[in-house]
């Protein structure tokens, strides 16, 4: 075999195996540091609409205020399913809701909420308010506040810290509204 065949041969071998490792790397993100959810519902509209698709991060995520987070709502009494939802309370927390202007407070503080599609008037008869967010567990709500069942809803409640599947970071589909939420 000549020295120049054996160059390009060489060199098609390096090219393989950088490809093969560049998939492993991305194979093991997507496996123990990101993942793609798809949106289902409008409860987050209009930051998130349906069908949308999403990247998440898990990796040591901790809840925290405005987060918009994947989560399991199980147990009894709830969906037993996924859900995307807005963090607007964690452990330790006081939330109050208006139901008649459609306030909402966190400690005292009325929340400016330039992301909810519509002022947050249903009441799903989930609590007396105000309510204190126990230690270990998040309080969650759609954008869509009257489109949404979330933690003001008996079927979901408070959701165990250990039930948050991670943070949204990334829109991916549809591509004309790619980029950050």
């Amino acid at each position: 075999m000549n020295k120049t065949l054996k160059k390009i041969l060489t060199e098609i071998l390096d090219w393989i195996e950088s490809f093969v490792f560049a998939c492993f790397i991305v194979l093991l993100l997507f496996t123990f540091i990101f993942r793609v959810v798809d949106v289902n519902g409008s409860s987050m509209t209009n930051t998130l609409q349906n069908e949308d698709r999403v990247i998440i991060e898990d990796f040591f995520y901790s809840p925290k205020h405005e987060d918009i987070v994947v989560c399991n709502a199980i147990g009894e009494g709830t969906l037993n399913e996924t859900l995307i939802k807005r963090v607007i309370g964690v452990g330790g927390d006081e939330i109050d809701i208006d139901f008649q202007t459609g306030v909402v407070k966190r400690n005292g503080e009325i929340l400016q909420e330039d992301y909810i599609r519509e002022p947050t008037l249903t009441n799903e008869g989930g609590f007396e308010y105000p309510i204190t967010v126990p230690e270990g567990y998040v309080f969650v709500m759609g954008d869509n506040r009257n489109g949404s069942t979330d933690s003001r809803s008996p079927k979901v409640g408070f959701i165990p810290v250990e039930q948050v599947l991670g943070k949204v970071i990334l829109r991916i589909f549809p591509i004309d509204k790619f980029g950050t939420v």
